[in-house]
């Protein structure tokens, strides 16, 4: 934040503003303003309708609004800002139960440290779901099913790639449900939290369907029309192949080495055999992040819940000798405060 700001007045520009209604965050302020209608129209063809944005971030917004005598911008920040707090937490509460207190504490270092994590301080909805879905799959973890399955639900309200919780939970419910005795079978616990998993996020993607016209289509025709649609890594082969034949903005070519280090990551990740609720969602968000096609750029966006990923790199950390760990750490850091406030004051693409 004091890099991004000293940054941000060299240059004469607002770091609050940078942060508060920059890009996507300009469009959850004004549906949580005047609600959905919002549509532009570009010459290219290319038609965004704001009911591409799933609708819980802007209902806390409009909250804190009518509970604060605050700008639309500033209540974004105050609900992304204790979203990122409770997500920290949620992830160290996570990687405490699995590895221990220091390997969660790398954890939550690591995560925080991601060269994208400026979005963090962002009016985005990304410290949201992530919190959201941390406390999801600890509940899962912990054996807790109506909170795994209420918060799943809530996750699901909050961005399109919040199906991974779904998904996480509601396989965690029927892998509990095939593998215990009649006791578990009978628990209608569990029966509720797979059942209550998919509601949020199936009732948003309905609710606009039916408002276009046609319900099981209607809202991956409004994600269409942004350019964004899932074509199984197609549109992203296509753009790496232009990427590598031609000069790309910085941006881009970070996006690329991130998505990369991922997918290497993922491959670290099934190696050290991870709990399945873990698994899956990990495996659904790398899938769409990989899978889906338009705004090459913001893939590294779309992978910050991923937290999971880390978790061998923070093993690693946590058994490293003092030095290099702090070297590792110093060179994450150097990285995520210059490329953040790149991102903001200097990159021309959306983040």
């Amino acid at each position: 934040m004091l890099v991004l700001a000293g940054w941000s007045w060299h240059l004469g520009r607002s770091p609050r503003a940078l942060l508060a209604t920059a890009w996507d965050a300009d469009w959850y302020i004004k549906i949580a303003a005047n609600g959905y209608g919002r549509t532009l129209y570009w010459p290219s063809g290319v038609v965004q309708s704001d009911l591409a944005f799933f609708p819980l971030y802007p209902s806390l917004l409009r909250a804190v609004r009518t509970a604060l005598p605050v700008a639309g911008g500033t209540a974004g920040l105050l609900v992304s800002w204790t979203a990122a707090f409770a997500a920290a937490w949620g992830i160290h509460a996570v990687g405490e139960r699995l590895y221990g207190r220091r390997t969660a504490t790398a954890l939550v270092l690591l995560w925080a440290l991601l060269p994208h994590s400026v979005v963090l301080s962002m009016a985005y909805t990304e410290p949201l779901m992530t919190a959201l879905a941390a406390w999801a799959l600890w509940a899962v973890l912990e054996r807790r099913w109506l909170w795994a399955g209420g918060l799943a639900a809530l996750a699901g309200l909050s961005r399109p790639n919040a199906v991974a919780v779904a998904a996480a939970v509601t396989v965690a419910a029927a892998a509990a449900l095939w593998r215990g005795g009649p006791g578990v079978r009978r628990d209608w616990r569990v029966w509720a939290a797979g059942a209550a998993a998919p509601l949020g996020w199936c009732g948003y993607v309905l609710s606009v369907g039916v408002r276009k016209g046609d319900p099981l289509h209607g809202y991956f025709a409004v994600q269409a029309a942004w350019t964004s649609r899932f074509d199984f890594g197609r549109g992203s082969l296509r753009f790496v192949r232009k990427l590598a034949t031609g000069p790309f903005d910085l941006g881009y070519t970070m996006a690329f080495l991130i998505t990369a280090a991922a997918l290497l990551l993922f491959a670290l990740f099934l190696l050290e055999r991870p709990p399945l609720p873990l698994l899956v969602y990990t495996a659904v968000l790398v899938l769409i992040a990989v899978g889906g096609s338009g705004f090459f750029e913001s893939k590294p966006r779309f992978l910050l819940p991923a937290f999971p990923l880390l978790l061998p790199l923070a093993a690693a950390l946590t058994k490293a000798r003092p030095g290099p760990a702090v070297t590792v750490t110093a060179a994450l850091a150097g990285l995520s405060f210059a490329y953040g406030a790149y991102l903001l004051t200097l990159a021309p693409m959306a983040l």
